[in-house]
């Protein structure tokens, strides 16, 4: 799944392309999970809106929007999807009858106040930048058509990935942002917490975009056995993970990220921080510092990777 640094990536990538541009149309897949919010709903928020801003908040990908006109849905008169398009097919827009029209008038009433369109990627989800007549790919779920003439899909094999929409400041990420946080949060999200600090570090409620390789590649750096107890851990060496925390996303989100699996960047780039993991994904291999192997472990049901030497 994108943490923290990848979507920052891709947010910062589509700021500097798609900041400006105008959506034209929405196209919609036939599969309900990717859509949070009503498909109605999405299509009357997005089209012919302009996108002023694109930015993160935690592991979400927030579209700021200015509206211009009531956006019409590519449902077709029967309230149906439109069969997705082929890959490599021309995408024809389905026209609504006027009583379609008027129907979600009166299911959806946007104003023209300022929007949001809110974007989580879930494990395999991308938000790219295409030409119009780039291939579209099977897992494709949503297609923004743009005054500018490009095209910005939504693709997402496994479908774990959302999209909704709410009005300007509706929409709450929950947790305390860490590349913002100062020592005194930091320090309050573990007070009296009897679960492992990798468990803590992962709860999204708690601090938001963190995610397993981040985690893991903090706690290394600071010291501190995912295992321990949040509760446990002295001001000390919470104040080092917060360091930690801080300085292994800076360094990620420089080199665009890590590249594990399925991501890349809204360019379609890999990222290149997995050549400087230090103990994600290296079970068994030395240590960089002390050469002890390193072990793996399940914690919650999620890997944790850490030095039995180096970390205490």
């Amino acid at each position: 799944m994108p943490e923290l640094p990848e979507v920052e990536t891709i947010a910062r990538g589509l700021a500097r392309r798609v900041s400006g541009d105008v959506i034209d149309s929405v196209w919609l897949g036939q599969k309900p999970e990717p859509l949070k919010s009503p498909a109605l709903e999405i299509a009357a928020t997005l089209e012919h809106s302009r996108i002023s801003t694109v930015r993160r908040m935690g592991k979400h990908i927030v579209f700021d929007l200015e509206r211009d006109r009531v956006g019409r849905t590519l449902l077709s008169a029967k309230g149906r999807y439109p069969k997705a398009p082929r890959p490599g097919s021309r995408l024809e827009r389905t026209q609504l009858s006027p009583r379609t029209h008027a129907q979600a008038d009166e299911g959806v009433r946007p104003t023209r106040n300022a929007t949001q369109w809110i974007v989580h990627l879930g494990m395999t989800g991308r938000l790219q930048v295409c030409e119009p007549q780039s291939e579209v790919l099977k897992h494709t779920h949503a297609i923004l058509k743009l005054k500018s003439g490009r095209e910005l899909r939504f693709v997402d094999p496994r479908r774990f990935g959302r999209l909704s929409v709410a009005r300007a400041g509706g929409f709450e990420a929950g947790g305390l942002e860490p590349l913002e946080a100062d020592l005194d949060r930091f320090l309050a999200l573990f007070r009296g917490r009897k679960t492992p600090i990798k468990s803590a570090l992962l709860n999204q409620k708690l601090l938001r975009g963190v995610g397993n390789i981040y985690a893991d590649e903090s706690l290394f750096r600071a010291g501190i056995r995912p295992r321990r107890r949040a509760s446990t851990i002295p001001r000390d060496q919470l104040a080092k993970l917060l360091a930690s925390v801080k300085e292994v996303l800076h360094e990620a989100i420089a080199l665009g990220g890590s590249s594990i699996s399925d991501y890349v960047d809204a360019d379609g780039e890999e990222g290149f921080f997995q050549l400087q993991h230090r103990v994600y994904g290296r079970e068994d291999e030395p240590c960089l510092v002390c050469k002890t192997p390193i072990k793996r472990i399940v914690i919650a049901g999620r890997s944790s990777h850490y030095c039995p030497k180096c970390q205490k």
